[in-house]
Parts: C-alpha cells; structure tokens; sequence
C-alpha cells in the first residue's frame, strides 16, 4: 500500500508546529509590550482639561497646599476636585478678564459645575483609599509623581496592581514624617533606616493585612 503522507508531508507539519509556536510567542511579546505601553497606561500622556491648569505654577511657583483644591484627600478614599468656588477665591480678583478661564467664569455664572477629567483612574473592581494611605505616610509624589513641575498633569506610574503590591510588600522606602507628606521634593537619607523602623512603628503599618487580596478587592 503506497504511503498516504509523503516526507515532504511530515517537514511541513513540523514546520507548521514551529511556526505556530514562534507566533504565538510573538504574539505574547506584542500583548506584554502593549500592556505596559503609554498607549495602554497612559504614562507620560498629558490630558486636556476644560481650563489648562498648571499645577508647576499654582504648585510649584505659588505653593498652593495640595489640600486647597483636593479638600477630601484626608477624609476620605477620593481625594476631591476643585469646585468653582474655590477657583473663584482667588479668580475673582485675579486674571478676572483671561480669555482661559472663560469656563471657570461661565461655571459661576450658571452654577454649572466644571467636568474636570480624572488622570488616575483605577478599574472598578479596585478599591483604593486616599485617607489610609496620607495617614500611614505615603505621600502624594510617591503616587502622582513630581506634580509641582507639570504643566497638565500626566501619569507617572501605570498603578498595575504588581507596581501597588511592590509598595505594599515594602514600604519603608515610600513612608514619610507627617511634614514631609506634600513636600514633593523630600527624599530620605541614605542613613536614616533607624528613622523609617520608627515611623513604621508609628504608622502601625502592618504587612500581613496590606497584601491580603480583600485590601484592594471588596
């Protein structure tokens, strides 16, 4: 009987193995490099807002607190946005006629609130507190980066959940003194490891309950 299936037959199907095989391992590569890009994350991406705030001027030039406009950050898991009222503070006496700020103007006049654009936004199966994390020392740089030099405001970090669970594994690096908490410049001394055992005693930080998956996942 002759042979249904020639040796060309066989190299073919090996060759076919081993192409799927280099595909699909391509494909892997593709879909790992995506999920980390900016196009994914939206790393490095500034986001257009309805009125062009500059936290390097109202931050970094001016020293506004963080609080000023981020009212909640300390009560409560959203850490707010500025309401038109107190972008008008200092807005109705100042820059009252710049053609920029016509939305803030617009916004008072008709009670309309402004629809600011979120830049952190987590999936809605993330929980995430800002009041547990400022209270345990983190501060706002360690997350939102150097805020006081961007003119719109960019991600610096992806926020994966492997770059949460590096911090909470160990956070002694990112823990700071309650002064130091909206001090974007603050860096820790090479030779204060004493200092950060001390505040993570302080904070009561502890790390069994921070990696427990019920922490983020309610």
């Amino acid at each position: 009987m002759p042979n249904v299936f020639t040796p060309r037959v066989n190299l073919l199907a090996r060759a076919s193995i081993v192409g799927f095989v280099i595909l699909l391992a391509t494909a892997g590569v593709f879909a790992y490099g995506y999920m980390y890009s900016s196009f994914s994350t939206g790393v490095g991406i500034e986001v257009d807002q309805p009125v062009p705030f500059s936290h390097q001027h109202h931050v970094g030039a001016i020293g506004i607190d963080c609080r000023y406009c981020h009212t909640t950050v300390e009560d409560s898991a959203f850490a707010g946005m500025p309401s038109t009222q107190t972008c008008m503070n200092c807005h109705s006496r100042l820059w009252t006629d710049a053609p920029m700020l016509e939305p803030i103007r617009e916004s008072w006049r008709t009670g309309t609130p402004i629809r600011w654009q979120r830049v952190h936004v987590l999936p809605d199966h993330v929980y995430f507190n800002h009041s547990i994390h400022v209270a345990k020392g983190i501060g706002c740089v360690t997350c939102h980066g150097r805020v006081d030099q961007m003119g719109l405001v960019r991600k610096e970090v992806a926020l994966h959940m492997r770059w949460c669970l590096d911090c909470h594994r160990d956070p002694k690096e990112f823990v700071r003194p309650k002064d130091k908490l909206l001090d974007m410049a603050w860096r820790p001394a090479a030779d204060d490891e004493a200092d950060r055992d001390a505040l993570f005693d302080q904070y009561n930080i502890r790390l069994m309950a921070m990696t427990d998956c019920s922490t983020c996942h309610r």
